[in-house]
């Protein structure tokens, strides 16, 4: 109830009780018709690429299961998904902007801002999500399937179409979707290589609406565009099933068919070139990280902001798990109950944070509360709250099958033996506790990240690591962000290998 109250408050916002409502003349504007086409089309192009060519690599890795650092390229790929948007901007920057390391070699017409450079970030981010996820599900493919191909002789396409495909073909309209949705609500991105008004998108049009026009109409008019569209692919998305591509890697024994040397050494220069792909924008950071300013003032600045990032961070994370534990309590119940009906209704009101964007949350918020209290004193509240529900169904993702898998597997003796509470509760901690260190690290690393939720609700008395990243990036203090880019890589970099050890050992 508390998650779905902040709902209701923000869409009560949203709706301009305080007699501003909505511009409904801007939807005939053809600014906003530019708007509207330019974020459906860099989301969907984004997704198309980055599905298309993901299928080839996760073959690639699933063929040639000897590759050279394969666990450490899809740790790699985890990473770059959860990574925050401004390090991989800081790096792009240092290797293609206008002083970048290879600029020169682009040619005088190359420039990193617009399209182009949005859905370079764009696949760069959602290229390993899609990897992982392909990746996972080829190791679905039973060992009899290819018996039966090699019985068969059939040709390479034929595996591909018969075998790979049918395997495939759901989680692809799925990962299509989600990355469509990840991609259409994008914010740092487009607010940093959009390059001016023609590459603008809904989300950061609501931002300058808001924040620099204060145009409380307008930003209300764009974010009720945006919550339909973004909500509709939701719900789409949301009705054929849910992607698991955090999910523990499938390591069941499973027989290969069989690969030439021929095929061999294109899967290893498809993997390699992707690899150095991966790899290139975060080695650009070192030589800004080496020529930075390491004077007392900005390395006081990135440590208070690491402070406040990592405090944010756990706060959220802590809140977010325990939670995601409370919301599961009766699901698993109606579940254990076989009350089908009740278990989609709850599992919907448990994610339906997904369907509103943070950005339009945050401003049905900041309309709402604008006039009532000092915004610029309590913002610090806000930004909690509102990622602690951004992060909350990633949390209960985590969580979730591991819970059911207990209650499959003990509930019924737990009950029969008469346990107490505190007994039971010990039993399920010490059977679950590897997903929720896991899942800890996870969440914490999604909720430092944030960039659009702070920008309507941060302040420049505190600011995070990711936001001040942006405003060296913006004051062209370039060298000053790839350090601090770098001090969050690292963050980063040691949270992931604690997740990746915690999910070896689930």
């Amino acid at each position: 109830m508390l998650i779905c109250t902040v709902t209701l408050l923000s869409f009560y916002g949203l709706i301009a009780f305080n007699g501003q409502g909505a511009d409904l003349e801007l939807l005939s504007d053809s600014y906003f018709h530019s708007i509207l086409i330019f974020s459906i089309k860099q989301a969907l192009l984004s997704a198309l690429i980055s599905t298309v060519l993901a299928w080839p690599i996760a073959r690639a890795i699933y063929y040639y299961p000897n590759l050279l650092f394969k666990r450490a390229f899809l740790s790699l790929a985890l990473l770059c998904f959860v990574l925050p948007t401004l390090v991989l901007i800081t790096g792009f920057v240092s290797l293609l902007g206008r002083s970048g390391i290879i600029t020169p070699l682009l040619g005088p017409d190359w420039n990193l801002y617009g399209l182009h450079g949005i859905l370079l970030a764009h696949v760069y981010m959602n290229l390993p999500f899609a990897i992982r996820a392909f990746h996972a599900q080829l190791q679905n493919i039973p060992a009899s399937s290819w018996m039966l191909a090699s019985q068969l002789k059939l040709s390479g396409w034929q595996k591909i179409f018969l075998i790979e495909w049918p395997v495939l073909r759901a989680n692809f309209n799925l990962t299509f979707g989600f990355i469509f949705i990840l991609c259409f609500n994008s914010f740092a991105v487009v607010l940093a290589l959009g390059g001016g008004p023609q590459s603008t998108t809904l989300e950061v049009a609501i931002y300058q609406a808001l924040k620099y026009d204060f145009n409380i109409g307008e930003a209300l008019t764009l974010a009720w565009s945006q919550l339909l569209i973004a909500g509709t692919f939701f719900v789409l998305l949301y009705r054929s099933n849910s992607v698991s591509w955090l999910s523990k890697d499938t390591r069941g024994d499973y027989q290969l068919p069989c690969s030439s040397s021929w095929q061999k050494i294109r899967y290893g220069l498809l993997y390699s070139c992707t690899l150095i792909f991966m790899l290139t924008p975060l080695l650009a950071l070192l030589p800004g990280v080496f020529a930075a300013d390491y004077s007392r003032s900005i390395i006081g600045n990135i440590l208070e902001a690491l402070s406040l990032t990592l405090v944010l961070g756990i706060i959220c994370a802590s809140v977010a798990i325990a939670l995601a534990y409370a919301i599961m309590l009766p699901i698993r119940q109606s579940i254990l109950q076989g009350k089908t009906r009740k278990t989609l209704v709850l599992q919907w009101l448990a994610n339906h944070s997904l369907i509103a964007p943070a950005m339009v949350l945050s401003v049905g918020l900041y309309i709402l509360f604008l006039p009532l209290i000092d915004l610029d004193s309590v913002g610090m509240i806000f930004v909690v709250i509102l990622n602690i529900m951004m992060v909350l169904p990633f949390a209960i993702q985590q969580i979730r099958a591991r819970l059911l898998q207990y209650d499959s597997d003990y509930a019924v003796l737990s009950q029969s033996l008469k346990l107490s509470t505190r007994q039971k509760l010990s039993i399920e901690w010490h059977y679950s506790k590897s997903v929720f260190f896991s899942t800890f690290a996870l969440v914490i690393m999604l909720a430092m990240g944030d960039v659009a939720i702070f920008s309507i609700f941060g302040s420049d008395q505190l600011k995070t690591l990711p936001w001040l990243i942006y405003q060296y990036a913006g004051s062209y203090k370039i060298n000053e962000a790839s350090l601090a880019s770098a001090v969050l890589l690292l963050l980063y970099a040691t949270l992931l290998f604690n997740l990746e050890r915690a999910k070896q050992h689930a």
